[in-house]
């Protein structure tokens, strides 16, 4: 190499190497900052898992939490932890959701405040019960020291928790973030850039043809259900001007008719697995108009808004819960049109929806992520992972993003930075008597979400 060119390269190497052993040094397992405050405690998360306010270092002291911090660290989990002093920096009633809000990175946060406990969790982290039930379990154990506690609630949320630990954590706590190895990473910065790139150029290559394939296979059963409620308008035999026929019964046609259109509008414009979720959403708005029609109709009672059944959507909305279980899994109340209602009763299976797999054709719940979207239009979003629980659809909706289908609260992965960007019901409950943190307003519970 020549001299010159070594030149060009020792300046930029050596700023680098400057910037990362800043970098480094602020990268202490756990944290403490100088003052306190909200302000404070958010920038020392988005650093390292552990804060411990110094006005709180007589309850979690700096030993205990650089342990703590490196527990959390070497899971590869993003669960924080603050321990705070009973202090009018730290309002109760909205600390869960502040805090949330300033660091800005979905996770599990878990606050010590004074004498009182609490935690919350985006959902796609850690479900609403199961940080309810975390959160109860540790403030029943009655556990005598603020470690005690806090290792306990980490112990389990670093096996509970989906996604990854920040990256702006800096890899696990025992990984030695030393001079050498900032050199090493400075000059992999200058050289290895151009390697970077390319593999993530690479990486969203793949994940665009995974989801272009995905949408063809929604995109066949898809225009089955297009077709099968076209199908149901022709039975139906209505005609605005009919013998009968009402203003009521005109407006549920033109709603039926309208989400016919919407749908296939939709399918065709669709480019990404998750744009079929506006479609099937369109169709069971469809179905329930024409049920609502054809009770008009028949001089019935209009039918209640339920979800479509279960087991195949095409069967049109339910008209009770049953209690069921997949092959191999917990029972779960589901619902369920008449006919399958009837089938159940006489102990056959009911008439699933099959779609076509590798392995063959599987009920839509054992056919994986593709079709997410697809059943996340029929049962409104958030109540469907209730639903699929123990099945490989719902298996992968809670540990991944499901090709982008939305099923209600959910953000961004876990450990990825999302700001603000999140439901504030999900972080709510304070910290009141018995353990948790408020003023009669906020912490009272055994926990929640954000």
């Amino acid at each position: 190499m020549k001299t010159a060119t070594r030149r060009a390269l020792i300046g930029p190497v050596l700023l680098l190497v400057a910037a990362l052993l800043a970098v480094a040094a602020a990268m202490a397992p756990g944290a403490r900052a100088a003052g306190g405050g909200l302000d404070d405690a958010a920038a020392a998360l988005k650093k390292g898992p552990v804060y411990v306010d110094p006005r709180a270092a007589n309850q979690f002291s700096s030993a205990q939490a650089d342990a703590l911090a490196k527990k959390i660290k070497d899971a590869d989990k993003p669960v924080f932890v603050a321990v705070l002093p009973r202090t009018a920096d730290y309002p109760p009633s909205t600390l869960l959701r502040d805090l949330r809000t300033k660091v800005g990175i979905s996770g599990v946060y878990a606050v010590e405040l004074g004498d009182g406990f609490n935690a919350g969790a985006d959902p796609r982290v850690m479900s609403h019960s199961s940080v309810q039930n975390l959160v109860g379990s540790v403030k029943r154990s009655h556990y005598p020291t603020v470690s005690a506690r806090l290792n306990s609630f980490v112990d389990t949320a670093n096996q509970s928790a989906n996604g990854q630990a920040p990256g702006s954590w800096g890899g696990s706590a025992g990984s030695g973030f030393d001079t050498g190895t900032a050199i090493g990473l400075g000059v992999l910065v200058v050289v290895g850039g151009g390697g970077a790139y390319a593999i993530a150029r690479r990486n969203r290559k793949r994940r665009a043809e995974e989801e272009r394939a995905a949408l063809e296979e929604l995109r066949v059963v898809v225009d089955e259900d297009i077709t099968a409620f076209g199908e149901e308008l022709d039975r139906l035999d209505f005609h605005p001007g009919e013998p009968g026929a009402d203003d009521a019964m005109r407006t549920d046609y033109s709603r039926a008719l309208d989400s016919y259109e919407n749908a296939k509008s939709s399918m065709a414009a669709a480019q990404h697995p998750g744009e079929v979720q506006a479609v099937t959403q369109a169709l069971e708005d469809g179905r329930f108009s024409l049920a609502t029609l054809a009770a008009r109709r028949e001089g019935k009672p209009l039918p209640e808004r339920r979800l479509p059944c279960f087991f195949d959507p095409r069967h049109g909305p339910s008209v009770t819960d049953v209690t069921w279980a997949p092959a191999g899994g917990a029972q779960r109340t589901v619902p369920v049109c008449a006919a399958d209602k009837s089938r159940l009763d006489d102990g056959l299976e009911p008439l699933a929806r099959t779609v076509r797999t590798a392995s063959g054709d599987r009920p839509y719940w054992d056919a994986g992520p593709a079709y997410a979207p697809w059943a996340g239009g029929y049962f409104g979003g958030g109540l469907l992972p209730g639903l699929l629980v123990g099945t490989l659809l719902g298996n992968m909706m809670m540990s991944s993003a499901a090709y982008g289908a939305d099923f209600g609260g959910m953000g961004a992965d876990g450990g990825d930075f999302s700001g603000s960007d999140f439901n504030p019901d999900d972080f709510g409950g304070g910290f009141g008597d018995g353990g948790g943190f408020g003023d009669g307003g906020g912490f009272g519970g055994d926990g929640g979400g954000f």
